[in-house]
């Protein structure tokens, strides 16, 4: 099953790499040179965060879970899965034995936001955490 925050909260979420892209794209109109080429990867890494922020969520699979964040996605095997938390993050082992977290950044309420958007949010961490109890 795949999770994703509502629409609402991925445009909040790529609107960060957005708004700093038309930053950038600002000052590479003007930049010549090296500041140019500096400031278009600036452009393109900026563009990237704002895909990333779109595209945040979970994947819970039969044998493993894929938690996309904004900076990192990183796959979790559901026998290492030992709690998901209100924070919400999963809580797992990792092959060394070493105690590991993962937040699930997609579904963390913000102060500022609307009760509609946080119970949903809620209710996907639900989802996770009995996608987890079933394993």
């Amino acid at each position: 099953m795949e999770l994703f925050p509502p629409l609402a909260a991925r445009v909040a979420h790529s609107s960060i790499g957005a708004a700093l892209a038309a930053g950038g794209a600002a000052y590479a109109a003007q930049a010549e040179g090296r500041a140019l080429a500096v400031a278009l990867c600036v452009v393109l890494a900026c563009l990237g965060l704002a895909l990333r922020g779109y595209r945040v969520g979970v994947r819970c699979g039969p044998h493993q879970v894929t938690v996309r964040g904004l900076f990192r996605t990183r796959v979790i095997d559901r026998a290492a899965v030992t709690a998901v938390t209100d924070f919400p993050a999963i809580r797992w082992t990792g092959r060394s034995g070493r105690a590991r977290w993962t937040p699930l950044t997609a579904f963390q309420a913000g102060p500022g936001e609307l009760a509609r958007i946080t119970a949903a949010k809620r209710h996907q961490v639900a989802r996770i955490r009995r996608w987890a109890a079933r394993g």
